[in-house]
């Protein structure tokens, strides 16, 4: 088959929806498919890093296409950033022939309407595959009021997309649940959540031992949060425990990654003279396991309102790495469905607004973390959410959406990136 995949971020972003995306290419590659990405040419979280306009990498041919790089510091930047990557992807699209399947991510949000009218003009099958929903992210945010012109017209867009959808693949079943609501036949809806990166990331001692030598957290009880820092992921509640917890010289509180929300962790720790707080960048696909490994306890965070809109799935690789987890966010949700169902033992359950919480299980994990021996992951997350088993189930669906094409056989999981 020819496959087309879009998206904002590819290899060698390595933003989550880049890793993801890249191991679907690369595997589809594997299976004998030709593979053509579209992505951005400039870095998501540090847009003056660019990327090569074209080369082909590990069999997937990768066109990358310039947008304007006006910053995330106000809503109107971001919004023309997403405006210019969408004009030009659409004038590139033009230029393409037609494809068997497109697979379409949802950065920038709603590239999937592009998808689906490019498949409209040029024939081909769609497949969404739902990171995020939008424009519901931007209504539970407060950055759009749900009775404006604009607010329909983008749910219009949204609607029309996985209406026309082949297949809709969701991350979760709270996700499907809002998809539903919209109208959608069940029977084109899939829910694959994300995987782990277990080939690359596993518990480490000795890159424990190197991450935290190199960052001074030697002797320390070392607590998280690593990933994008979003307005989805408000962390308003873990910074109040953080500062009543300052007197703690002996804990230390990490933010590793990126994201318009890591500024103002930085700000409220220099406003409150907090030296347990240490911001860090993302780390490469090739060192995330020294990272993970460092810490003593995670931090998984989701606003109150986001069930179904976003999904937590850095909790896939925390598992992998076998560490208990601080969970701050609504009593209904993936994570709590996970901590409910595998490894009750493994979190911390707290609500955003409750700082004395969050402290007394920041304080019981510490405990907990003296008399602990080992660390190993447990054989339910190894079978669930490893690579092997969910990144194969996506790969068959979006050979389904071809039937034509005789059937591929099974290749050997390709390498991480």
């Amino acid at each position: 088959m020819n496959i087309l995949l879009l998206n904002q971020c590819f290899y060698p972003d390595v933003v989550a929806t880049a890793q993801y995306l890249t191991d679907l290419a690369v595997g589809l590659s594997a299976r004998g498919h030709a593979v053509t990405v579209v992505a951005s040419d400039r870095g998501y979280d540090d847009p003056k890093v660019r990327f090569p306009g074209r080369e082909t990498w590990k069999g997937v041919k990768i066109v990358r296409i310039p947008s304007l790089t006006l910053g995330k510091k106000t809503k109107m930047r971001r919004a023309l950033n997403f405006a210019s990557f969408l004009t030009l992807c659409s004038l590139k699209l033009v230029s393409l022939q037609r494809f068997d399947v497109v697979v379409a991510l949802t950065s920038p949000p709603l590239i999937s309407f592009l998808a689906s009218i490019f498949v409209k003009l040029k024939g081909g099958r769609f497949c969404f595959w739902v990171m995020d929903l939008n424009p519901d992210e931007a209504i539970a945010a407060g950055w759009l009021k749900p009775d404006t012109l604009t607010a329909r017209f983008l749910q219009w867009m949204l609607r029309y997309s996985l209406t026309n959808a082949s297949q809709a693949i969701v991350l979760d079943r709270f996700m499907q649940e809002r998809i539903l609501g919209k109208g959608i036949d069940s029977q084109r809806v899939t829910i694959v959540p994300p995987w782990s990166q277990n080939d690359a990331v596993s518990f480490t001692a000795v890159g424990r031992q190197r991450f935290r030598e190199k960052h001074g957290l030697t002797e320390k009880f070392v607590v998280m949060y690593s990933g994008n820092h979003s307005p989805c992921h408000p962390l308003d509640t873990f910074l109040e425990a953080v500062r009543n917890l300052a007197v703690r010289n002996d804990f230390a509180f990490c933010f590793v990654g990126g994201g318009s929300e890591q500024n103002k962790v930085r700000e409220f720790a220099a406003v409150h003279q907090l030296n347990t707080v240490k911001c860090l960048p993302y780390q490469p696909l090739s060192e995330l396991a020294d990272s993970l490994s460092a810490a003593d306890l995670h931090l998984v965070v989701m606003g109150e309102p986001f069930a179904g809109i976003v999904h937590p799935s850095k909790i896939y690789n925390i598992m992998a790495v076998g560490a208990p987890v601080l969970y701050i966010g609504p009593e209904a949700s993936h994570v709590t469905d996970i901590a409910e169902q595998d490894h009750g033992g493994q979190f911390f359950l707290a609500s955003h607004g409750d700082a004395n919480t969050v402290v007394a299980r920041v304080l019981e994990a510490s405990k907990q973390h003296q008399n602990q021996t080992t660390r190993t992951p447990t054989v339910q997350t190894a079978s669930r959410f490893s690579r092997e088993t969910l990144l194969t189930q996506l790969m068959r669906l979006v050979e389904s959406n071809c039937p034509t094409v005789p059937a591929v056989a099974e290749a050997a999981a390709p390498d991480s990136v």
